[in-house]
Order: C-alpha cells, then sequence, then structure tokens
C-alpha cells in the first residue's frame, strides 16, 4: 500500500487493503428464512400511541426505509437450527461430505452468550469432522463477506480443501425490546429516531461453500476484492441485545465517503462500472439509491430484498446473492458490496 502524504504529518496512512485469489471458488450459497411475516404496518400499529403522541406520521417505515415486511422465527424455530439447515443445503448443492470440510466460520451478529463461540455449535450440528476448524467472526453486516474472504485465503494457501461460511440472525428480542421502550412516555423525537433502524431489521439464516476452483471448473470464481476502514466513525451505530442506536444521517455520509473512497481508488485495477450484478447489503431504500447513485451504478442490476426481508445484517448479502443466483449466467461478473458499523466497507468481485 502506498503511504498518503497525511502519514507524513502523523496522521494514518489512507487507501485500500486488496486481495487477489487464483484458484478459489464458491461452490454453493443457500438461505433459510422465518417462516413468521412480520409488517412494518403490525410494528407501527403497536407504536400507534408513540407516534401519535410525538406526531410522526404513519407510515415510516415503508416511507423513509422502504421496509414493508421482515421475518421472524416462529414458535419451534431458530436462528441455530435454520443455519444448520442452511448449512446442509449448501453442502448438498456443492456435492461436498461433511468430512471433507476443513474450516467453519460463523460470522453472526446474534448470539446467546459471550462463551463458547456460536460456530461449536454448529460444527457439531452439521457433523463435521475433529480437523475442522471452527470459529466465530464478528464484524458487524460485513462479517459474511470477511469470511469468506478469510477461508478463500486458507483454501488458496493449501491449508483446507473446502470451508462453510455461516450466518444466522435473529432480530426478535432487539425489536420487542426497542418497541416496549419507544412506548415509555420519557422518549421524545430525537431518541425515537436514533433507535429507528432497529425497527428495520428482520432474522434469517444464510451458508455459502468455497472449495478449489481447480477441483470444481463448475463452480464461481472468487477473484478477490478491497476492504477500507474509516473506525473515525465507530461510535455511528452501536448495538447490543438490548438496542441499536444510530446516528443515521452521519451514518450515511459517513458510509457513502468511505464507499466512494474505496470504489475509486480500486477503479482502475477493478473496472467494476461494468458488472451484471451488483449484490449490496441489504439497508435501505436511502442507503441502496444513495450508493447507485453515489457510484452510478444501473440500478437494473441491484436487486433488493429489503422490502421483503428487512436488514438482515451480515445474512443479507447471502440471501440477496441465493434467491440471484437462478438469474446469473455462466461468465457474469459479481460484485457483493457492503458497509459495516464502525465503519468499514468490503467489495468482492466472483465470476459467475
Amino acid at each position: 500500500m502506498r503511504q498518503s502524504s497525511s502519514a507524513l504529518d502523523g496522521a494514518p496512512p489512507t487507501g485500500n487493503a486488496t486481495t487477489r485469489f487464483s484458484n478459489v471458488a464458491l461452490l454453493s450459497v443457500a438461505s433459510t428464512l422465518p417462516s413468521r411475516v412480520t409488517t412494518s404496518v403490525d410494528i407501527e400499529d403497536r407504536l400507534e400511541s408513540a407516534l401519535h403522541r410525538l406526531k410522526l406520521r404513519g407510515g415510516l417505515l415503508k416511507r423513509v426505509a422502504g421496509v414493508l415486511e421482515r421475518r421472524n422465527w416462529a414458535e419451534g424455530e431458530s436462528a441455530d437450527t435454520a443455519t444448520v439447515r442452511a448449512g446442509e443445503q449448501a453442502l448438498a448443492e456443492a456435492g461436498v461430505k461433511p468430512g471433507d470440510v476443513g474450516l467453519l466460520i460463523n460470522t453472526s451478529v446474534t448470539r446467546k452468550h459471550l462463551e463458547p463461540s456460536v460456530a461449536v455449535r454448529l460444527h457439531h450440528e452439521l457433523g463435521l469432522p475433529t480437523s475442522a476448524v471452527n470459529f466465530d467472526v464478528a464484524n458487524a453486516c460485513l462479517g459474511f463477506v470477511n469470511g469468506m474472504s478469510l477461508a478463500a485465503g486458507m483454501i488458496e494457501s493449501g491449508q483446507i480443501r473446502y470451508a462453510i461460511v455461516v450466518n444466522g440472525e435473529d432480530a426478535d428480542d432487539i425489536q420487542v425490546n426497542t418497541i416496549d421502550r419507544l412506548l415509555g412516555s420519557d422518549i421524545d423525537r430525537d431518541d425515537f429516531l436514533s433507535e429507528f433502524a432497529t425497527l428495520t431489521l428482520g432474522s434469517g439464516s444464510a451458508a455459502a461453500v468455497l472449495g478449489r476452483a481447480d477441483e470444481h471448473p463448475e463452480g464461481h470464481r472468487i477473484l478477490g476484492g478491497v476492504t477500507r476502514a474509516a473506525t473515525q466513525w465507530h461510535d455511528l451505530c452501536v448495538g447490543s441485545a438490548e438496542g441499536m442506536y444510530t446516528n443515521a444521517k452521519a451514518l450515511l455520509k459517513g458510509g457513502l465517503e468511505l464507499v466512494v473512497s474505496a470504489w475509486k481508488e480500486a477503479a482502475p485495477e477493478w473496472k467494476w462500472s461494468e458488472m451484471d450484478r451488483y449484490i449490496t447489503h441489504q439497508v435501505s431504500s436511502v442507503h441502496t439509491n444513495a450508493i447507485v447513485k453515489a457510484a452510478k451504478l444501473d440500478p437494473a442490476r441491484v436487486p433488493t430484498t429489503f422490502p421483503r426481508y428487512g436488514n438482515v445484517g451480515p445474512a443479507s448479502i447471502p440471501i440477496t446473492l441465493a434467491e440471484e443466483q437462478a438469474t446469473l449466467n455462466r461468465g457474469d461478473r459479481v460484485l457483493l458490496m457492503g458497509v459495516g458499523s464502525g465503519l468499514n466497507t468490503a467489495m468482492m468481485e466472483l465470476a459467475w
């Protein structure tokens, strides 16, 4: 990485981190969605007294975020169980036996406890061998793409033949807690709007299997990509099991600046302005439209799932890719794009 002039003044150097892979392929991607649908009308009905008191017009979730509904786990369903099912489906579609997997990376934001890792249960439930390395990677909504990059690096180096990257999100508790809190008489408009993004969250699970391209010519080559950090904005979106608090305006501005900076620096080497499909992290209509405009993308090549599923965190990209894969043709260029709280951005190119 070239050192910028700012580094000479004592400021951190700026620039992208770039990675290229020569022998890694995405073999499959699958998702499992909850059966219970929660509409934005349902949520706003529960918040009616707060909306009236704060003089906020109804239809806020649809009008501002473009989210019409999201999925929540029904009785007898759970994120972990669904993630196992997505993993089993991905392995079956890839034609890979569990015993041949050398790595499992769980990338979920959702976790019921601090220890042990979520990965250990998934490793057990999927019947992976004792030789399979397993661990969690947490990086907000970028976790899945980061997990794919780590797995690709281990495959490329010859440490493993196959990896499975998984994610399972459960937005149920955080939304219930948030709605209860927003109904409090001490909540003002600023408080309400700072927690608005929590109401757009949805639940879901996804999994992807990666392997060697020379062993799987039918696979979809992972060519590499870039990442870039703007961690001075680490306090713009902070979440826990109790709630998620966001400075929406500053987050959008900082995220766009980060994406545009990464995009412009990557442009001469990667030429991403002519991709066949852009699979972006699904946040809202505001964020999607802003990225489309800033990067001058063709909106017809940017599929959206947030109107139906909301923001499913790190699972958003693989869920959207899983839905789009039937419409992709051999040789299509696909770019995975995301911004994660913190802030970080990542872009990864696939040759379908």
